[in-house]
């Protein structure tokens, strides 16, 4: 055996390398794309519930599927196989469906060009993570208190 076969095994070995992109890259892509049209819908919904004309059924809709989003907790455990994950995949793409169809049209519209404009970051994740951590806390806490009376 010569050297050069030697490289070849390595290559084939190790996978392919520089080429052109495949099926793998196209789903990245796509997941990366859905991703940011998700968190970008996220900042439109967002500013649309604080709009007073925004009917009050859909801005706790809003805020239970953000929070339930950013929530640690879920209603079925992660470690139950594709459940667990089907119900993040599901229930939130779900509820901010039927949120966007509840909003008025043109609140939507306003909102979507504030956040296209910059006027509004689309994101914002830290101070949402923490206010539905703290909930959680203070729900644990309750929790405690009630089971535990002293």
């Amino acid at each position: 055996m010569t050297g050069e076969d030697d490289r070849d095994k390595t290559a084939r070995a190790n996978g392919p390398g520089p080429g052109p992109p495949g099926k793998g890259t196209e789903l990245k892509d796509r997941l990366k794309t859905w991703a940011e049209d998700l968190r970008r819908e996220i900042a439109v919904l967002s500013l649309a519930a604080r709009d007073p004309r925004t009917p009050r059924a859909a801005r706790w809709l809003i805020v239970g599927a953000v929070a339930y989003a950013l929530s640690p907790i879920d209603l079925i455990p992660d470690a139950i196989p594709v459940l667990g994950l089907l119900d993040d995949v599901l229930i939130v793409p779900a509820a901010l469906w039927l949120a966007r169809r509840m909003v008025p049209a043109r609140v939507m519209a306003e909102s979507r060009r504030r956040v296209a404009e910059g006027e509004v970051a689309a994101g914002g994740g830290r101070t949402g993570a923490v206010i539905v951590v703290s909930l959680w806390l203070a729900l644990a806490l309750a929790l405690a208190l009630w089971l535990w009376p002293g």
